[in-house]
């Protein structure tokens, strides 16, 4: 009497599992992006946004949009101290694989570049962006369509890279992509140098924001940004009030942020961004489990030459002291991107 082998029935049933598996995985992520709807989409069916972007604009006639408050009229084609006037100019926009895994996802970040800015960091990578000025011209509709390109192409979220003295042209912009469709969480890519008036305004039109946290002692921002002695007060107020509109920031079921707070820390040599101190500080003012990427990557650009103590890479005990006072102080959501 033969005995049949179960082996192809169970290579069957694993097959069937593994399908399902998969089939649920997909369920759970289509179900996951589905069900969330960005800030900003109330704020655009209230006719909200609109009204905020045309108070934003208001201030153009003489700018206080960021910290340095240089008081020029933009609408007469007066340029601030970012370089900036009435003119939206954009660097590029494309989807970006270097930004943080739970904003890449599979199909990137929906990254938009704007140019110009107002800390102008003498070490800038996009020195040729942030200095120069390098960019074309574009209205609140390309803006609009660019956004929208950017969901159609499969991108998990619009990523808006210095955008602070373009916050009015991008509510306008804003405002017109929601009633094309536009359905992806904003990230507010950030000095995290901010205006509170300003902050008060993105409440409830940011998803995501991403800040930097450059500098602790003001000598040091006041050095290397452009005399911008304030960076450090201004900014610790401004990461309360954005933990306070969005907070903690946690990946969903599928591995992406769709909301919350992202804070980077650059490690620069000789301990110029005071590392330690803004560790302590996220540590006892934020939620222990507040997303922090301690950044490896500083590399000595533009006028960074001009100053010996940052005119080097970082080294490996510098980076990796920075990682252990985040752990050694609680911090529990850390991004260490190794040296």
């Amino acid at each position: 009497m033969k005995v049949r082998s179960r082996r192809p029935f169970l290579v069957i049933l694993v097959f069937v599992l593994i399908l399902a598996f998969l089939s649920c995985s997909r369920q759970v992520t289509s179900q996951r992006t589905e069900n969330f709807e960005p800030a900003y989409l109330k704020l655009h069916r209230t006719g909200e946004l609109k009204k905020r972007a045309e108070e934003l604009w208001k201030m153009l006639e003489s700018c206080r949009l960021c910290p340095r408050r240089c008081g020029v009229n933009r609408l007469k084609n007066e340029k601030g101290f970012c370089g900036a006037d009435s003119q939206l100019i954009i660097s590029s926009y494309h989807p970006h694989f270097g930004e943080e895994r739970p904003l890449v996802g599979r199909k990137g970040s929906g990254t938009i570049f704007f140019s110009n800015c107002g800390l102008r960091c003498v070490f800038c990578i996009n020195w040729e962006i942030s200095w120069l000025g390098r960019g074309r011209p574009k209205s609140f509709e390309d803006l609009a369509e660019m956004m929208l390109a950017l969901q159609k192409r499969g991108c998990h979220n619009i990523n808006l890279v210095t955008p602070t003295h373009y916050s009015p042209h991008i509510f306008f912009a804003l405002d017109i992509a929601a009633a094309k469709g536009l359905r992806l969480p904003v990230v507010y890519n950030t000095c995290g140098w901010e205006n509170s008036e300003i902050m008060e305004l993105l409440d409830g039109v940011v998803d995501i924001y991403l800040p930097d946290f450059k500098y602790w002692d003001p000598k040091m921002a006041e050095k290397y940004s452009s005399g911008a002695q304030s960076y450090p007060e201004i900014t610790k107020q401004a990461l309360l009030e954005m933990n306070r509109q969005v907070g903690v920031a946690k990946p969903a079921q599928d591995g992406l942020i769709y909301r919350g707070l992202m804070i980077r820390h650059l490690v620069m040599p000789n301990n110029v961004g005071g590392t330690k101190e803004i560790i302590r500080w996220i540590a006892e003012n934020l939620p222990k489990d507040t997303y922090l990427n301690i950044m490896s990557q500083y590399t000595p650009m533009y006028k960074a030459f001009d100053y010996p103590e940052i005119s080097r890479r970082i080294t490996k005990k510098e980076y990796e002291e920075a990682v252990r006072c985040a752990k050694e102080l609680g911090l529990t959501n850390l991004d260490i991107q190794g040296y």
